[in-house]
C-alpha cells in the first residue's frame, strides 16, 4: 500500500513538473523534466536499496513496512529535498512559497 502511494505520488509530481515547465518554457522543457526525474527515480532506487540491504532485513519492520517500502520511503525524502532546492522556481513565488 505505501509503495502504490508512493508511486502515485510521483505520477502526481510528473503531471505537475510537465504542465508547468510546458506552460512556461516549452514541450521540450517539459519532457526533459520528466526524463530527468525518471532517470533519478530509476538511478536512486538501486543504489538506496544497495544501502539499505545491509542494514535493514527482507521482511523489514512488518507486513506493509517491507525492505522496498521502506527503500522507496527513504527515496521519496531524498528526492523531495533535492527536488525542493531544484524546482525553487516553480514552487515560490518572490522569494515566498505558493499557496
Amino acid at each position: 500500500m505505501i509503495s502504490a502511494f508512493i508511486f502515485t505520488a510521483h505520477i502526481v509530481f510528473f503531471l505537475v513538473v510537465f504542465t508547468r515547465k510546458w506552460q512556461t518554457e516549452s514541450l521540450a522543457a517539459g519532457l526533459q523534466n520528466i526524463i530527468l526525474i525518471v532517470i533519478l527515480f530509476s538511478v536512486g532506487w538501486p543504489l538506496i536499496t544497495m544501502m539499505l540491504k545491509m542494514i535493514i532485513p527482507t521482511e523489514g519492520l512488518g507486513i506493509n513496512l517491507d525492505r522496498d517500502a521502506i527503500v522507496l520511503t527513504v527515496l521519496t525524502a531524498v528526492e523531495y529535498f533535492f527536488y525542493k532546492f531544484y524546482y525553487s522556481d516553480l514552487f515560490t513565488e518572490d522569494g515566498t512559497e505558493k499557496q
